[in-house]
């Protein structure tokens, strides 16, 4: 998809006050405005208007556009970083589709899942929710662990800027949470009017990526390397998990690629996921004289051509 500069759509610095972006936002309106306007374009620039002050005018989307950094020009093919909206604290339950629907993918890709529902009646009693993505390691999944999170709280200062608060929290994470659970922290959203409660902060839970564990649901799966002798011969081989350490029997002739399903030590859980090993068999160089006169051997003795069809 294409990048959109909103700052140069309504022809306002990155460092523009609220009231800096509203007044050029009512300058263009009166300028594209379909009904008023003589420019040849002006349903199509008033829809890109609208698109950029809707952005620009909200501090919480304002924050997260400003999140993904400078560099890109407009129209240059653009993709997100994954996760590129986690640590943000957002109020309401985020969901904007309809507002995304009548703008661009680019804005239903950056926005579609965040912003604020409007609510009826002439005030509120109980404090609005917050939400926010937070990112955890996978091991904390099997023994639960008390982390400190720190989360970005957008908000305009006295003179009209955005700006970025932090807060941190020190938060249960729960033995057998999974990949986008919500953890619920009570009190700790907006306030309420009054004597009235104030809203929660929901944290949608989604694992870092690990350089030996991919999660599937429940589901762990892990890379086993193996010796040609243990996958010809079979073997029994320890297996590191994020729990401690497994001793996994090995089939004779098993080949590479082949996943081998240990039932009940993945995510804990009730039920809790199973462990994937998906055996990589992993050759010896032949780098003395001893290893080419093995594999020499090998070559020589076995009638064995791995292209031969089955």
């Amino acid at each position: 998809m294409e990048y959109r500069d909103y700052y140069k759509t309504l022809g306002v610095p990155r460092e523009a006050t609220i009231d800096e972006v509203k007044k050029a936002y009512r300058k263009l309106a009166r300028k594209y405005h379909p009904d008023v306007s003589k420019e040849a374009d002006a349903e199509t620039r008033m829809r890109e208007v609208n698109e950029a002050y809707a952005v620009l005018s909200d501090t919480e989307k304002r924050a997260a556009y400003d999140q993904l950094g400078r560099g890109y020009q407009p129209g240059q093919e653009f993709r997100p970083p994954p996760d590129w909206d986690a640590g943000f604290e957002f109020s309401g339950p985020g969901r904007s589709g309809a507002e995304a629907a009548d703008f661009s993918e680019f804005f239903a890709e950056l926005f579609g899942r965040m912003g604020r529902t409007e609510r009826g009646g002439a005030f509120r009693m109980r404090g609005e929710d917050h939400h926010a993505k937070v990112l955890l390691e996978i091991e904390d999944a099997y023994a639960g662990a008390v982390r400190q999170i720190s989360l970005r709280v957008p908000r305009i200062d006295a003179q009209g800027r955005m700006t970025v608060d932090t807060r941190t929290l020190n938060v249960k994470i729960p033995k057998g949470i999974h990949d986008g659970q919500i953890i619920r922290l009570a009190g700790q959203g907006a306030p309420g009017m009054g004597d009235a409660k104030a809203g929660d902060l929901l944290l949608e839970v989604q694992f870092r990526p690990h350089r030996r564990y991919r999660v599937d649901g429940r589901d762990l799966h892990v890379a086993l390397p193996v010796a040609p002798w243990e996958a010809a011969l079979g073997a029994v081989v320890p297996v590191e998990v994020p729990d401690g350490r497994l001793q996994v029997r090995i089939p004779p002739g098993a080949q590479g690629g082949r996943v081998l399903r240990v039932r009940g030590r993945g995510i804990p859980g009730e039920p809790p996921g199973d462990l994937l090993l998906e055996i990589r068999v992993v050759l010896p160089e032949a780098t003395t004289a001893k290893a080419k006169e093995l594999y020499e051997t090998m070559a020589r003795e076995l009638a064995f051509d791995p292209r031969r069809s089955s």
